[in-house]
């Protein structure tokens, strides 16, 4: 089989799977991976740490995203990282059964997370240069929405084959082995589709061969010396850090308090219900609640919306408090308490987002943006590796309510935001 020539490669062949492939294993090890580790039975403190912990490469992946420019292509990258995931899964599905399998699949994992961090940066590099500026624009809703998909596959659709399988083979760890059997098959032949599919940019070559290194590397240092330059700088690194400072500790434990038992305060779920409730009732509404954000953030500018937004990613925390008092038997009521939540927190973090954009305007935007969602990765890495500790002391009710508690600095950022009164508006370019 001949790879087609690029000019004759519509974007449709490959577009839609590459960001299948780069949600797939972001959401197999941050999300699915507390699941699992959760149903055998690790503590809530561990999962909530080394979780959390997985997501540094995420958060840190700027800092050697130039070194991708300068060896190989991107389109290699891409091509090779894929079938490094897979084959790291793979070694996750293997070890699952074992008696050390917590410190090897976490081994494994950071494997994965380093593997995908990185093909983010090649992937995202390659759409640029395989796309011109017209398909960019045109393609970019395509590529959100299929990194959306994988979200709802992976979080949603392999927790709930989880969940059937545990209730089929009647052991868990068999269960798990396969279903992380299923993520490494489908990584791999991502992989190999991919070495065909991808078109062949002419302009797709190593900087090393352009003799381009050393500018490479003082354009980076230029570029992150630059952002510490900005104006409201110090506002600006609280409001990245803080905003989310409640949430990124429910998010850790919401899941973990659903599969928990009754007479240890959880609800009782099983893994299956656990996939629909939250990995695809609650994304849905969390795309949903984003979908609105834009939309009203389009007509009335970012300004006006900082603190609605602010109060709608933050109210719907006192939720869980509810949940964890009444732990109600009706899986209706706890279907509704999670859409309104994950409604308000899509709807909220639009603001988040944008106003990471209009801090990163300029002429290093795109390196801008990178380095303000690294510093919001290590904010919520943070803040999750320390919410199970705190919830196996406190219990879910009283962690739930130190949940209300931590949204306050949330508003105390929001209240010293700066920003131009119509930035955001449709008419804003």
């Amino acid at each position: 089989m001949t790879t087609l020539p690029p000019a004759r490669r519509s974007p449709w062949i490959w577009v839609p799977t590459l960001y299948l492939a780069e949600g797939f294993p972001y959401f197999a090890v941050l999300t699915v991976a507390t699941i699992m580790y959760k149903k055998l039975e690790v503590s809530n403190t561990e999962i909530a740490f080394y979780t959390s912990l997985l997501s540094s490469p995420w958060a840190l992946k700027p800092l050697w995203s130039p070194f991708i420019d300068m060896f190989k292509t991107k389109r290699f990258w891409t091509v090779t990282l894929q079938l490094v995931i897979g084959v790291a899964l793979a070694g996750v599905a293997a070890c699952i059964p074992l008696p050390l399998f917590f410190p090897a699949t976490l081994l494994l994992f950071a494997c994965v997370a380093c593997a995908s961090a990185t093909h983010d940066i090649a992937a995202d590099g390659f759409y640029m240069l395989g796309l011109d500026q017209r398909q960019q624009a045109a393609f970019v809703g395509v590529r959100n929405t299929f990194y959306r998909f994988a979200w709802i596959a992976a979080s949603g659709g392999l927790v709930m084959l989880a969940g059937s399988l545990e209730t089929h083979t009647s052991n868990i760890a068999v269960a798990w082995s396969l279903t992380y059997t299923v993520m490494a098959v489908v990584m791999v032949l991502f992989s190999f589709y991919h070495r065909f599919a991808l078109p062949v940019p002419a302009i797709d070559t190593p900087t090393l061969d352009r003799g381009g290194a050393s500018n490479v590397l003082r354009e980076f240092i230029g570029t992150f010396a630059e952002f510490f330059k900005k104006e409201h700088l110090v506002t600006t690194l609280l409001y990245i850090l803080f905003y989310r400072f409640a949430e990124s500790q429910l998010v850790k434990i919401a899941q973990l308090f659903m599969l928990d038992p009754k007479n240890k305060g959880g609800l009782g779920l099983t893994t299956s219900e656990v996939g629909f409730v939250y990995n695809t009732v609650g994304v849905a509404s969390l795309l949903l609640g984003g979908i609105v954000g834009g939309y009203c953030i389009s007509r009335r500018g970012l300004k006006f919306w900082l603190w609605p937004m602010a109060f709608a990613i933050n109210i719907p925390d006192a939720l869980y408090v509810y949940l964890a008092t009444v732990q109600p038997n009706d899986l209706l009521v706890v279907n509704a308490v999670v859409a309104v939540e994950q409604f308000g927190y899509g709807f909220g973090f639009t603001a988040y987002m944008v106003y990471l954009m209009y801090v990163a305007r300029g002429k290093h935007k795109t390196a801008h943006y990178a380095i303000c969602t690294g510093l919001m990765a290590l904010g919520v890495m943070v803040s999750g590796m320390f919410s199970g500790w705190l919830q196996e002391r406190l219990g879910y009710v009283d962690f739930f309510w130190w949940v209300v508690i931590a949204t306050v600095p949330s508003f105390v950022v929001t209240a010293f935001v700066r920003v131009d009164a119509d930035y955001g508006k449709k008419s804003d370019a």
